[in-house]
């Protein structure tokens, strides 16, 4: 026979709480044991004025909502209210009831702005926190990398950057030297650079040379070698250079763990002296392929010797190459005119119209030759850990990505952007929390059951001693 159901579902009430009906393995429902975001109301209590106005939301409500959209990957405001409004599972995390009004979605936006992306940070901060405590995070063995995201602009919003008609319009000496800066002719740099108007921070990047320049920001990730926690998380626009960013990020990781960093892997992209030299002083074993020296000249750099006690580089001839007036991040060092004159390998080594040689090096580089040399005696343990950097870092960033809106920005500017992934770190940490108590909460039941199967099986031993007593 053919079962058949009204649609018209008339219930008078519901009796009980709207836990019951969100299942045990929802995201949501794993998630709720690990958060407390109990200390919240003070942290942003300075930012209401008490007894005036009409009642705000509840901030721990507004938060969980904010993670709710993230968890389930639903991160623009208007389809989250949208979502939560037939949603049992986000009424119930949020602490909605039933016939409970929910906010407009532009209270969230107002909420950020009034908040600020530092208050964010602690929020994501104290997921970190947490996940220290619980053990799942240890601190000591960390991977760093970044990724670019997104800029919530379309093309047609991109324009080209005309250097010499705001170098004619504008007499400002900080403009003119922005000018100078941009006049060269490349296609990714310079005059014919496209610009974004409608959201200024985003910054046209690529992660190939074989693939287009896109108005982007990019994130600085630092995740921890045990569970995958993130530790440490920071975005910048789209031109910043990652090793700019290396050392910072490993020093903010150290104050919210409160750990020493022993050791560090990064890919290739940050195989730079200041790097090495920086986690040298750190007293941090860095698990960073060094890049063999690019051969731009018939005598390449490498054939220099460098003597660190007297500071006095070697030319291939054995001359000495005195340190002169300072640059950028490193020094001139020169020949002797005499040197270079009476020298055989004159004609390949020295520029045309120079008499001596001048070369540039780095203040750490020392430590990149170091680095090199290291790269060579690699142990076992060290590939390995190399390897682990590929799933635990680039993880992250594919994972936040693929699963939690983190492949493009949800609004405009830095400060919006920063919220967007503190928030998202932030989700991906309460994901390892919960897996984690939940492993544990299985390996507890675990040896619990066998040990009931153990007194199940010595009752009748029981009893027998039972009974001679």
């Amino acid at each position: 026979m053919i079962g058949s159901r009204t649609r018209d579902q008339l219930e008078f009430f519901v009796c009980g709480s709207l836990r019951e009906l969100v299942p045990d393995d929802h995201i949501l429902a794993r998630v709720d044991p690990v958060l407390d975001l109990g200390w919240l109301r003070a942290e942003v209590a300075d930012l209401y004025a008490p007894g005036v106005g009409r009642p705000g939301i509840d901030p721990e409500a507004a938060v969980r909502l904010m993670l709710a959209g993230f968890l389930l990957g639903v991160v623009h405001d208007r389809r989250l209210m949208r979502e939560a409004q037939v949603n049992l599972a986000i009424r119930w995390f949020a602490g909605f009831g039933l016939n409970e009004r929910l906010p407009d979605h532009s209270s969230l936006t107002r909420i950020r702005q009034r908040w600020g992306a530092e208050r964010f940070r602690r929020i994501f901060e104290r997921t970190v926190q947490d996940c220290v405590t619980a053990g799942i995070a240890k601190g000591e063995i960390v991977h760093v990398d970044a990724s670019l995201i997104r800029a919530d602009v379309s093309w047609d919003s991109l324009v080209v950057r005309h250097v010499e008609a705001v170098r004619s319009a504008n007499d400002d000496a900080k403009l003119e030297a922005e000018a100078i800066r941009h006049t060269r002719n490349s296609k990714k740099t310079g005059k014919f650079k496209k610009v974004c108007p409608t959201d200024l921070d985003a910054r046209m990047a690529t992660n190939g040379r074989n693939r287009r320049l896109e108005p982007s920001y990019k994130q600085h990730g630092v995740v921890d070698d045990v569970f995958g926690v993130v530790l440490e998380v920071e975005v910048t626009t789209g031109e910043t250079n990652e090793g700019e960013e290396l050392l910072a990020r490993l020093d903010a990781a150290e104050k919210t763990t409160g750990v020493k960093i022993e050791t560090v892997t990064a890919d290739a992209g940050y195989a730079y002296a200041k790097i090495y030299g920086g986690l040298e002083r750190r007293e941090i074993a860095a698990i960073i392929p060094a890049k063999t020296e690019p051969i731009r000249s018939p005598v390449p750099m490498r054939r220099f010797r460098y003597d660190a006690k007297h500071d006095v580089l070697k030319c291939p001839r054995g001359k000495k190459l005195k340190a002169g007036r300072a640059v950028k991040h490193g020094r001139f060092f020169t020949s002797r005119a005499r040197d270079c004159r009476r020298c055989d390998l004159a004609h390949l080594c020295l520029s045309k119209g120079r008499v001596n040689k001048a070369v540039v090096l780095g203040d750490d580089y020392p430590a990149l030759l170091r680095a090199r040399r290291r790269r060579e005696k690699w142990s076992d343990e060290d590939r390995d850990l190399y390897q682990r950097h590929r799933w635990r870092s680039e993880g992250y960033h594919g994972e936040a990505k693929t699963w939690h809106g983190l492949a493009r920005a949800v609004r405009r500017g830095l400060q919006n952007m920063r919220i967007q992934a503190f928030l998202t770190a932030a989700a991906v940490n309460l994901k390892r929390l919960a897996a984690a108590l939940n492993a544990g909460l299985a390996a507890v039941l675990a040896v619990a059951g066998k040990f009931c199967a153990i007194l199940v099986q010595l009752q009748p031993e029981i009893g027998r001693v039972r009974t001679q007593a």
